[in-house]
């Protein structure tokens, strides 16, 4: 008798688990994330923000996901541009849980300040939400490019910063380093 019951109870603990996993699936299956981020200039040429950065209008990203085991694409959007203050946002369907999505700079329209900065020229998203993050907005870290030439004013912005200058070539800035 006693195990009748076990069986019972294995059957029915199977079919409840199989039942959430079918509706945590179709969950998955309808989620919609909003990826919001930011590109700017950095005038300063120092792979980081300072208050001299500009947002740049205009700049073009793209967001893409690539199965972690065989890289093959999963999810990739279509060209993003940024709207006046250097800001965008990508809708994106459905969970990748097992993959690595990035958004990363395309092209910067302004000449003079195109060159990608080797530390934020791609930015990772989490577009899952079976690893903690609950929510449907995901941020991105603000992606740059590098002017050509830093500004004048960048010495004494950096300085304030805490950050002193250990070389200077053909008017930008190449090691920086924290006092």
């Amino acid at each position: 008798m006693a195990n009748i019951s076990i069986i019972a109870l294995l059957c029915f603990t199977i079919s409840v688990s199989s039942s959430l996993n079918y509706s945590y699936g179709a969950a998955a299956e309808n989620m919609q994330y909003m990826v919001v981020g930011h590109v700017y200039c950095d005038t300063c040429r120092v792979e980081f923000e300072t208050k001299l950065s500009e947002p740049i209008s205009g700049a073009v990203v793209k967001l893409e996901c690539r199965n972690r085991t065989n890289e093959a694409i999963t999810f990739q959007s279509k060209e993003i541009v940024t709207d006046n203050h250097g800001d965008y946002h990508v809708i994106v369907e459905g969970d990748y849980e097992e993959s690595d999505c990035d958004v990363a700079l395309v092209r910067s329209p302004r000449a003079d300040c195109s060159d990608p900065t080797e530390a934020w020229r791609k930015s990772r998203v989490v577009l899952t939400t079976f690893d903690g993050l609950s929510g449907k907005l995901r941020f991105a870290n603000n992606l740059g490019f590098k002017k050509d030439i830093a500004l004048p004013q960048c010495t004494r912005i950096l300085q304030e910063m805490g950050y002193y200058e250990l070389s200077q070539e053909a008017g930008y800035f190449t090691t920086w380093s924290k006092l």
